[in-house]
Order: C-alpha cells, then sequence, then structure tokens
C-alpha cells in the first residue's frame, strides 16, 4: 500500500522574513526628501527677502515725500472746506463731515509719515527744516489758512460746491497716478483717500444739484 507523498512547500520567502525595499528606493526616497526640504527653505529665504524690500521701499526718502505731499494736499483741501463753509454758513452741515473725513486723511498720512525711520534721523533721512505749520496744531492752522482761502471762495454756493468737487477729484486722480511709485502699504492708504475723494467729489456735485 502506497505511502502519501509529502505535501510540497509553498513558494516564496519564508513567513518570519520580513519584506525589505530595495537599496535603490531607499535612497530616492531619501533624495526626495532632502529636495522638498531645500525647496521649502529657498521660498522660505525669497518671502524673507522679498519682506525686506518691502520694508525698505516703505521707509525709502521717495516715500516719506510722497507721504509728507499727500498729507500737506489733504491739509490744504480742509481748508478749503472750512474756507467755503465760512463764506457759506448756509453749507456748513453739509460740509463739515467731508471735511473731518479729509483732516482724518491728513492726520492717517502724517502718522504713516513719522511712523517711518527714515524721517527720525536715520539714514537717508532728509535734514531739511520741517514746514513751519508742521509744529502747530491742525486747527489753528486750518483756521489761519481757511482765512486767507476765504478770498479764493465762489460768491454763489453752487459755484463753490462745485470748486470743492473739482478740487476733491482733482487730487482724487494725483494720488491714483501716484499708486505707480508708492511701496505697498503707502498705496493701499492712499488709493483708500482717493477713493474717498470721488465718494466726496459725487456728493459734492449731489449737493450743488439739489
Amino acid at each position: 500500500m502506497p505511502f502519501p507523498s509529502p505535501s510540497r512547500p509553498l513558494s516564496g520567502p519564508p513567513l518570519e522574513s520580513s519584506y525589505r525595499p530595495p537599496r535603490r528606493k531607499l535612497l530616492v526616497g531619501a533624495v526626495g526628501v532632502a529636495a522638498g526640504t531645500a525647496a521649502t527653505a529657498a521660498t522660505a529665504g525669497c518671502s524673507e527677502s522679498a519682506a525686506e524690500r518691502a520694508r525698505q521701499a516703505e521707509q525709502s526718502t521717495a516715500a516719506r515725500k510722497l507721504r509728507e505731499r499727500s498729507a500737506r494736499d489733504s491739509r490744504t483741501l480742509a481748508t478749503r472746506y472750512e474756507a467755503t463753509a465760512g463764506v457759506h454758513p448756509a453749507l456748513t452741515d453739509r460740509l463739515e463731515p467731508l471735511r473731518t473725513e479729509v483732516a482724518a486723511h491728513a492726520d492717517a498720512l502724517a502718522a504713516s509719515s513719522s511712523s517711518s525711520p527714515s524721517s527720525s534721523g536715520t539714514p537717508g533721512a532728509s535734514t531739511s527744516a520741517p514746514p513751519p505749520d508742521d509744529d502747530k496744531p491742525p486747527s489753528a492752522v486750518f483756521g489761519r489758512r481757511a482765512a486767507t482761502d476765504a478770498q479764493q471762495v465762489p460768491s454763489g454756493e453752487g459755484e463753490a460746491l462745485a470748486a470743492l468737487a473739482d478740487a476733491e477729484r482733482g487730487l482724487a486722480e494725483t494720488r491714483t497716478k501716484a499708486l505707480l511709485d508708492a511701496p505697498p502699504e503707502l498705496a493701499r492708504l492712499l488709493a483708500s483717500i482717493a477713493a474717498a475723494g470721488a465718494a466726496h467729489a459725487y456728493l459734492l456735485g449731489v449737493a450743488e444739484d439739489g
């Protein structure tokens, strides 16, 4: 009587052995991780360089002069509002909210200029003396200039409103053009103020028609 033949062993590696990936795959994976780490570091370096360039642009002499010039323009415009209200008291209630916003624009621009290191004695700062009115309270400066500008206010209310609208519109256009040369933070501030000026011009036109 024949005995059954022993079962044949299963093919493949022994059960107790663990899988080991080929050496080539390990090397490729390690290179990929290293490349990813290097790319991340390079991206971070580029971001830091861009941030540094932006900071230097905000602190440049050209940016400081643009801020100061823009602040003076807003102060001059605010005095025109005061002068117009002085000649035409009936328009005071209409003009005061707009004048208040214009004065706030001047303050915001002056604050951004004074916070720039280039305006406080660091290299690149201008050594020229500040304008005579810079150390006086805004209300005193506006009041004195308004008295002078009152002579230039049109005698008719409609013409006076139209003159203010033209001034707002012209200044908004000037600031829009200045965006091309302004650093990012200053450009955003000027764009916001220019948009407000365009809105003021529209409101003054509506008041004139009314």
